[in-house]
Formats: structure tokens, C-alpha cells, sequence
């Protein structure tokens, strides 16, 4: 794995060696490893989340290899340049059209698809449930037991490569609608009412307890958060930003599956 890191590393400096049969054939396998699982573009380390860098430009390197191609679904066309996965039924994926997964994403066994769309480089790990119009883009980690309900729009990075993916933990509920972006990152069993919308400069509150505490990009495990709003002052006078709430814990008893509603019920928040 060292010798296919250093061509790919040496490949992105040097754009010319992508016409080596070696470094090809490195980028492919890369590819392949990542729509196996066997790879992933982050990976858990001592509780932190390590980006694996070399991973994110074989990928890049991937788009500049590949050729346009028509691509075919029955009566649907497609043309690009990423072929589509196959062989759900083997995997035990359950996949309802129109749900689109592209090559070079990893789908664990037990996922549901609804019609929805998981872009390269994507992690979805088992028993994890994409609804409709839920998007997961390039590179984001979504862990075991996942609910992306309606319309969530989960965001994809590759470059910067450095740059850090969205990572939701396992059993978490993200509401229809939200939005999580720019390498936020969620820790286990959190809850993220409607319209919850997540990016690096998004103030996140919590709001629980006698004084409010802040987080960037992060919120921590259990935790049910809302939409919320600040006051802040502008040249031309005070009005609301958006910002994240946090407004109380997940009850130990609380059923990893339930749904927002119940999750929400014990702090009286109509979503």
C-alpha cells in the first residue's frame, strides 16, 4: 500500500506520470478499494478522524483518467465519466428507483436507498437509511444505523485535499431538510431537528444548561439540537443569524430508531 501511496502522491505533483500503466493501475485499485470499503478516504483513530489525503487524490486523478461515457439503466441514459454501482442484491443494499450510488462509494450491507444520491468517496455504513432526495456527498463518512431523512443535504469535499469530510456518528437522526457542510462533524446518537443547518461558521449553542457553551463544528454525542437565531450588529443595525441549538441530551431510554418526533417530545419542540 506504501508503494501505490507514493505513486499517487508523486502522480498529483507530476501530472505527466498519469500516462504510466503503474500509476494507472494504482489509481484504479485505490478506486476499486474504496467501493469495497476496504479503503477510506477518513478513518477513526484514537477517537480523533484521520484524512487519508493520498486517498482524495486518487480520486481526483480518477476524474482526469476516466472518458466520457454513455451510460445505460434500462429505458434512463447517463453520460459522464463514473460508472454507477451494481450487484445490490448480492451486497444486501436495498436501492428503490430512483436512487443513484456512484462507483467508488461504499455501501455496507442493510442500507436503504430510497431515491436518493451517494456520491464518490461516500462511507454509508450498515443498517443506515438514505430517504428521499437525501444527498451524501464526495468523501462524507456516515456511520452504522443512520437516518438522513427527506431532502438532507450531507456535503462532499475533495479539494482541498487536506480539507476534513462530513462525519456523522452511528445512530444518528438528521430532520428533513438539514443541511450538514464544510467538515462537521457529528458524534454518536445526536439528533438534528428540521432545517438544522451545519457549516464551519455556523454558531452551535448549547443552550442547556445555566450558561451557554459553544462548539465549532462539532457536536457532541446525544445531543438534540433545533434551529435557532442570535442577534448580531451590522453597519446598518441588529438583525437575526442562524445558528444551531442545543437544547438537551438523548434520554438513555430513548430508542436508537426513534423517530424526531419522540426524540424532540421530551423538551416540548414541535418540528
Amino acid at each position: 500500500m506504501n508503494t501505490v501511496e507514493q505513486l499517487i502522491n508523486r502522480a498529483w505533483e507530476n501530472r505527466n506520470l498519469l500516462e504510466s500503466d503503474e500509476v494507472i493501475q494504482a489509481v484504479f485499485d485505490t478506486v476499486e478499494k474504496l467501493d469495497k470499503g476496504r479503503l477510506r478516504v477518513a478513518t477513526p483513530e484514537a477517537g480523533e478522524w484521520k484524512v487519508n489525503e493520498w486517498i482524495k487524490k486518487a480520486v481526483i486523478l480518477y476524474f482526469l483518467l476516466r472518458k466520457m461515457e454513455t451510460l445505460e439503466a434500462g429505458m434512463l441514459e447517463f453520460h459522464d465519466k463514473i460508472p454507477l454501482k451494481k450487484n445490490f442484491a448480492a451486497q444486501n443494499i436495498r436501492v428503490v428507483p430512483h436512487a443513484i450510488a456512484r462507483y467508488g462509494s461504499y455501501l455496507a450491507p442493510g442500507v436503504v436507498m430510497m431515491p436518493s444520491y451517494v456520491n464518490i468517496g461516500a462511507y454509508v455504513d450498515s443498517g443506515t437509511m438514505v430517504d428521499t432526495w437525501a444527498t451524501v456527498g464526495s468523501c462524507a463518512q456516515i456511520g452504522k444505523h443512520v437516518h438522513l431523512s427527506g431532502g438532507v443535504g450531507i456535503g462532499g469535499v475533495l479539494e482541498p485535499v487536506q480539507a476534513a469530510p462530513v462525519i456523522i456518528g452511528d445512530n444518528c437522526f438528521i430532520g428533513s431538510r438539514s443541511i450538514v457542510v464544510e467538515g462537521v462533524r457529528l458524534a454518536q446518537e445526536v439528533v438534528l431537528g428540521a432545517n438544522v443547518v451545519l457549516t464551519q461558521s455556523t454558531k452551535i449553542i448549547d443552550v442547556s444548561g445555566d450558561k451557554p457553551v459553544e462548539y465549532k463544528a462539532f457536536i457532541p454525542p446525544r445531543s438534540v439540537v433545533i434551529p435557532g437565531s442570535y442577534s448580531k450588529h451590522f453597519p446598518a443595525g441588529d438583525y437575526q443569524v442562524s445558528c444551531a441549538l442545543i437544547i438537551g441530551k438523548r434520554k438513555a431510554s430513548t430508542n436508537l430508531k426513534t423517530s424526531l418526533n419522540d426524540a424532540l417530545r421530551d423538551f416540548q419542540v414541535a418540528v
